[in-house]
């Protein structure tokens, strides 16, 4: 009987941690974990966020990004210039065979203009990730943490985003 019970407990971990595994393949490429911050509603902006991995022998190049929640999608880096970050619109992102290239809150990122809906936490949304090699590759996004607070100074402020 402990055995039984002890093979029921480890499939019920193994279907949990598939339910929670949050990742997309299209040919060499590897889309890990989609996720946008949870924001307040009132919020024009958002951002979200992955990791790429090229699985294969041949660099692959992420083009573009589009999502029906937003009016436009853009790709976005972080510099450092000037002793000041910056932010800035990048045109491609290149993946090299065996690498990943994260994107993350103060690194890469996407930026979403005009929502459509409010990034609640616990919700998710859509969107389409255009690769040079691996071509158009559906994730599901999902929102996660509460809504930020009004930004301090220090904090990332994806505002300034809408003056471009």
């Amino acid at each position: 009987m402990r055995l039984t019970q002890l093979s029921m407990l480890l499939g019920a971990t193994l279907l949990g941690a598939q339910a929670l595994a949050h990742d997309f393949t299209a040919g060499d490429m590897h889309i890990i974990h989609p996720w946008s911050r949870a924001l307040p509603p009132v919020a024009p902006t958002g951002a979200a966020y992955l990791v790429l991995e090229n699985k294969g022998e041949q660099t692959d190049r992420l083009i573009s990004a589009t999502s029906p929640i937003a009016r436009r999608v853009e790709l976005h880096e972080h510099i450092h210039q000037d002793g000041l970050m910056k932010m800035q619109q990048i045109d491609s992102v290149e993946i090299a065979p065996g690498a990943e290239v994260e994107f993350k809150p103060g690194g890469h990122h996407f930026m979403l203009f005009d929502l459509q809906q409010p990034l609640t936490d616990g919700s998710s949304y859509p969107m389409t990730l255009n690769f040079e090699h691996a071509g158009k590759v559906d994730v599901e996004v999902k929102v996660t943490g509460e809504a930020a607070a009004a930004p301090s100074s220090a904090d990332h402020n994806h505002d300034a985003h809408a003056h471009h």
